[in-house]
């Protein structure tokens, strides 16, 4: 057993989400989680909403709110979206607790001990209208590497390199397209080149990684600049240092703490579970010398933030760089074992934007459709290694042909004959198993080794596929051996033996099935004559702060109930009833009323 922590990209509190940020950071990550948890492992699964930054300023502003309601509103939204995905968290909280706010400033403090953060004098963009501070991500020009038209003042969308505003090629205001004007201010700034090498050690040896996320993340180390970690904001968390720890003006940027959410989230979950060490189990190296595993889950656009910043922030809070130092008070912490990045969503060929109207949220979604239709979409079809086009066409389809047509139907016709015939789980005639039944049940039984590999792979898509052989494998076998067809008394031994086998397989298959469906493999359970959890499931929780700030709602759960990752032999004898329809059959009208939506 391993102590794996599924850490997953924090949701920025500005809106709700959609269908394109759920395929990238929720769901991949909750099936990875599941399995690992169902394979014996003890997961640690945490993130939050990242409500800090000049986005959340600015539209809070426009709103007339303060930023601290719009961050309350949008972070109660997006924990109502992933609850109603069914997805896994051992503790979904929020970047604007008290006990965020300490860890934050405990890593800025320990990094500044060891040299890593240093104050450097620079040039900050001004408005001329307003005289109020321009923000980087606000500030657009060309980039001054590749010429990209659209870049932003703090990173190139294009190439991925960092930048800084005062080196756009005619830099324009966002806001209102003035242009900037440039004045001396003074910040902190991480010092990366003092830790590229311990970057590049650490990323060579790295194995098993999608080759885009390693290539890119190679070709950032060759030219590391000192970032600026602070900024000229109101709202943020403040600097912890004698002289600007109280001045209202000055705040640690968002990019440096939204990244260290996963370490204060961890921190906050061990704080809640009576265990307020509990956290090291997942962050530092073991009595026998063994690392814990830590996977983090997130779209291509923040590769950067991952695989180099937040390993650069571990590093130089553990000593670990050109400039050594000494760990701080939470000891020397972990690197991540895999950065797993997905491509990008679009929707029926265009990218998604919620000015354009080019989007459908998940709270829509879910308000139409069932979740597990969504995460089967996303699992079987979603950008894991390659953009890919959501189309309300293949969602039909996938839905109808795949999932209804073909997992619901090898439930619903092998319950529905052995309820009617039996009443319960038959039993195996005594004369034993054919060739046909032996090699069933091997094809159901080898799924458990090589779906779940693939599943700790990150290789989804290949796993559900899989799975889902089985289930077409199985609804073969019931066609080939045709059980309605042995009507007569001396048939019946025979007629069990076929449907326990189709059964045992259904139970099987849904194991395989229930990272990717939990939903619908609780139910399949229950129409199995199982009962109690097989799928745990997430509750919305409110909490107090810790640490005396305001209450707000997390998500967790006890994930400790559910089934294992084995075939299990079924009870005979355990009664069945005549089941429901595990999946909807959708219309096909939804294609044309879903595309009007999308023309406004």
């Amino acid at each position: 057993m391993s102590h794996v922590l599924a850490a997953v990209a924090w949701p920025y509190a500005n809106g709700p989400r959609h269908i394109g940020h759920v395929s990238g950071f929720g769901v991949p990550s909750d099936v990875f989680a599941r399995y690992m948890r169902m394979a014996g492992h003890d997961v640690l699964m945490v993130s939050g909403t990242d409500e800090h930054g000049t986005p959340i300023q600015v539209q809070a502003d426009a709103e007339g709110v303060t930023a601290r309601d719009l961050a309350d509103r949008y972070n109660r939204v997006i924990v109502e979206d992933l609850h109603g995905l069914g997805l896994s968290y051992d503790l979904f909280t929020r970047t604007t607790t008290r006990n965020h706010y300490a860890v934050v400033q405990e890593l800025f403090e320990g990094m500044y001990r060891n040299g890593y953060i240093v104050p450097k004098v620079t040039m900050g963009a001004i408005s001329p209208s307003t005289g109020r501070t321009l923000p980087d991500r606000y500030i657009e020009g060309t980039c001054p590497i590749c010429g990209y038209d659209s870049a932003r003042g703090d990173q190139c969308d294009n190439c991925g390199n960092q930048l800084d505003p005062v080196d756009l090629i005619n830099p324009k205001s966002k806001i209102n397209g003035e242009t900037p004007q440039f004045v001396e201010t003074e910040h902190f700034f991480l010092d990366l080149p003092a830790l590229a090498d311990v970057l590049r050690q650490w990323l060579d040896t790295r194995e098993g990684w999608r080759p885009n996320v390693l290539r890119f993340s190679r070709n950032l180390l060759g030219d590391l600049q000192p970032r600026a970690i602070t900024r000229d904001l109101e709202w943020g968390v403040p600097i912890p240092l004698d002289g600007w720890r109280d001045r209202p003006d000055k705040r640690i940027y968002v990019w440096f703490d939204a990244v260290i959410g996963y370490l204060s989230a961890s921190i906050e979950w061990a704080r809640r579970s009576g265990d307020p060490e509990a956290w090291r189990k997942w962050w530092s190296t073991d009595a026998e010398g063994r690392d814990a595993l830590a996977y983090y889950f997130m779209g291509k656009d923040n590769i950067v933030f991952h695989s180099v910043i937040w390993p650069a922030l571990l590093s130089g809070y553990s000593g670990q760089g050109a400039k050594d130092g000494e760990p701080g008070a939470l000891g020397r912490l972990n690197l991540p074992t895999e950065v797993v990045s997905s491509e990008f969503l679009t929707m029926e060929g265009r990218k998604f934007s919620s000015s354009r109207r080019v989007v459908i949220y998940v709270r829509d979604f879910l308000e139409r459709y069932d979740a597990d239709a969504l995460r089967y979409f996303i699992a079987v079809a979603g950008p894991e290694s390659n953009d890919t086009d959501f189309t309300w066409a293949e969602f039909l389809r996938r839905n109808n042909d795949e999932l209804v047509a073909g997992w619901g139907n090898l439930v619903n016709r092998s319950i529905s004959m052995a309820a009617k015939n039996f009443g319960a789980i038959p039993p195996v005639d005594p004369a034993g198993l054919t060739g046909a039944d032996e090699a069933l049940l091997a094809v159901a039984r080898a799924g458990f080794d090589t779906v779940g590999d693939l599943i700790a792979r990150h290789r989804q898509k290949q796993a559900i596929g899989e799975a889902m052989k089985v289930v077409a494998e199985a609804n073969r076998y019931l066609s080939d051996q045709a059980p309605w067809k042995l009507k007569g008394e001396d048939d019946k031994p025979r007629m069990g033996t076929i449907l326990h086998v189709a059964l045992q397989v259904v139970s099987d298959a849904n194991t395989l099935l229930t990272p990717f469906l939990p939903h619908s493999a609780q139910k399949v359970h229950e129409l199995l004559g199982g009962t109690g959890v097989h799928a745990p499931m997430p509750s919305i929780v409110e909490v107090e702060d810790l640490d005396g700030g305001p209450a707000y709602p997390v998500l967790t759960g006890d994930y400790t109930q559910g089934t294992r990752w084995a075939s299990v032999p079924l009870e005979v004898g355990r009664p069945l009833a005549a089941p429901k329809p595990v999946f909807r059959k959708l219309d096909p009208s939804i294609v044309d009323e879903e595309l009007a939506r999308l023309a406004g």
